[in-house]
């Protein structure tokens, strides 16, 4: 860890100027290995999320679908894609509204796929968090719209719930020394934590562990993806162990 943080930021917004997205995330296959198994299709889903501005978030999101080589055309050496789609939404922040919506169809089936992709402009205006689901569903299910992108779409949408705490951690001060910056170990969000309301059940108003804890002005600890970071690192939280 560089001595600096604010150094270390700069470091690494260079690299990822450079394209170098390995010092941001880990890229590897989250899939357990598939020794012995034979494949026969792969869905990947990506949606990575960008700082435009203080007020403004930028999620990309793609849907690829591949056949393994030699499958759809005998002894073919390559993978064959069959579908890739592409949705760029421009988020405000803290509303979380949507901005802009772009859709691009990079690989596809059939000569008239893309003459759905306007049709996804009706995106913009709609809030990305409240009822976003139904409402994608909605405008976009079945005949509506593109089967893939639509479920891309969501799966851009938690994405967009999510940036809300990267964006306030962000802001931030990092200090001189490694600092747990996520804020909600200690309570000190407000009301920012209403946003998980009953969203799963840890989260559920009639009996959620976590929703009990913020709803009483409680802190509800250090998260669990967390606390080997913060033991290995030596930070204080400023909680009681």
């Amino acid at each position: 860890m560089s001595a600096d943080p604010t150094a270390e930021r700069a470091d690494r917004s260079a690299a990822a100027t450079a394209n170098d997205v390995d010092l941001w995330f880990d890229t590897g296959d989250a899939l357990p290995g598939d020794t012995g198994l034979e494949p026969i299709h792969d869905r990947e889903y990506r949606v990575r999320a960008y700082r435009l501005s203080a007020d403004t978030i930028l999620i990309r999101g793609a849907v690829r679908d591949q056949k393994p080589p030699g499958l759809y055309i005998s002894y073919d050496p390559d993978p064959v894609t069959v579908h890739h789609m592409v949705v760029e939404l421009e988020v405000a922040f803290p509303a979380l509204e949507i901005q802009r919506a772009e859709v691009v169809f990079e690989t596809f089936p059939h000569d008239t796929c893309g003459s759905i992709t306007d049709h996804y402009r009706a995106l913009e205006g709609l809030s990305i968090a409240r009822g976003f689901s139904s409402r994608v569903r909605e405008l976009f299910g079945g005949p509506r719209g593109c089967t893939h992108t639509t479920a891309l779409l969501l799966a851009m949408g938690p994405v967009a719930v999510q940036c809300a705490w990267s964006m306030r951690c962000w802001d931030n001060d990092p200090g001189d020394v490694p600092t747990l910056r996520i804020g909600s170990a200690d309570g000190s969000l407000g009301e920012a934590w209403k946003m998980n309301a009953n969203t799963c059940h840890e989260w559920a108003e009639d009996g959620g562990v976590a929703y009990a804890q913020a709803s009483r002005g409680e802190p509800w600890g250090v998260p669990v993806f967390l606390r080997d970071r913060v033991a290995a690192l030596g930070v204080d939280t400023g909680l009681a162990e």
